[in-house]
Parts: structure tokens; sequence; C-alpha cells
């Protein structure tokens, strides 16, 4: 008895990683230095607010934050692993989104092979996983753009396999709060 292929169009891959942190003057700066530590040789966006927010001191067109967006599929696989190991191994089911995965880090100093730096302090980011299918550039390109159908898009299931695969990781059911 054959095995069934796998239509290869079907498969599931990371399209990029995107790590952002929030904050503005002097703890911008700190997270600036905290992503170049992270990523090494990788340009750091500072991003405006485009809303007012009094309570922290954040006024339209103020820098409000920093990220960077990484598509090195080894470099992701690697930061990955180190990210996981500092949620113990396991997220939650209600971190999965349709074609994302998001988390965050309290403190970067529980990140494996990093130290303790005392320019930066104390400080946590974020990380945005975007996962995608093959065709999705038929979507993007300018001449002859084409349709992305939804059954394209990865599911909920299909992200916790992928995770399970890759790894190993404990993904707990969303808890009540």
């Amino acid at each position: 008895m054959e095995k069934k292929k796998i239509n290869p169009m079907r498969e599931i891959e990371i399209e990029k990683l995107v790590l952002n942190c929030g904050g503005t003057e002097e703890k911008l700066e700190k997270s600036v230095k905290l992503l170049k530590m992270i990523t090494t040789d990788r340009k750091v966006y500072q991003i405006k607010s485009s809303k007012r927010i009094p309570t922290f001191g954040i006024s339209p067109g103020k820098k409000s934050g920093c990220k960077v967006t990484l598509r090195d599929k080894k470099k992701i696989m690697e930061l990955l692993k180190r990210f996981f190991a500092a949620l113990d191994n396991e997220i939650n089911q209600r971190q999965i989104t349709e074609n994302h995965l998001s988390f965050g880090i309290k403190e970067y100093i529980e990140i494996p092979g990093l130290e303790y730096n005392r320019e930066i302090g104390i400080l946590g980011l974020e990380a945005s996983l975007v996962f995608k299918r093959n065709g999705k550039r038929v979507k993007l390109r300018k001449i002859k753009r084409g349709k992305y159908p939804q059954r394209q898009s990865v599911t909920k299931e299909e992200i916790t396999k992928f995770l399970l695969k890759h790894f190993k990781l404990e993904i707990k059911e969303n808890d009540s709060k």
C-alpha cells in the first residue's frame, strides 16, 4: 500500500518573527539596545504613536516603541528555541490565532545565553510569529496579483501541530480568569 503524498502547497512554514518593545524617551533607548543585543546586525525601527495617551506621556508623532523583523529561518528557529526555554516550553492556547502566535517574555535575562546588561536594566519584549503556506506571494506581488483563498490560511490546530512537532511545547488549554 502506497503512502499518500502530501500536497507541497499545503505545507506550513514560518514567514517571519517580529520582536518589539515599548517605551518612550529613556526606556525607548534601552529597548533599542535590547533588540540589537538579541538580534545582532539587524536594523531596529522606531515606531511613532498615532494616538494620544496622557497617562504614559504619549502624543501623536512621538516615538513610543521599536521593532525588528527577522526572516532568516535558521536564525528564527534558533531564537525560538531560546525564547520557549525562557517560557518553560509551555504556551497558552489563547496565544495562538489564525496565521499567528504571539507571546511575551517578562524579563530578557530569562532567555538562555543572554547576560544582564547594566545599561539596559530589566526589560521585557513581545514576539509575534507569522505562519504561511506556499503561494502567498500571489497575493502580495504587484503585477498579476491573484487571490489568496481562505483555505490557504493556517488554522490554530495546524499551528499547534507544527509547534508540537518542531519545538515539543506543552500547550495549555485556556484557563478562565
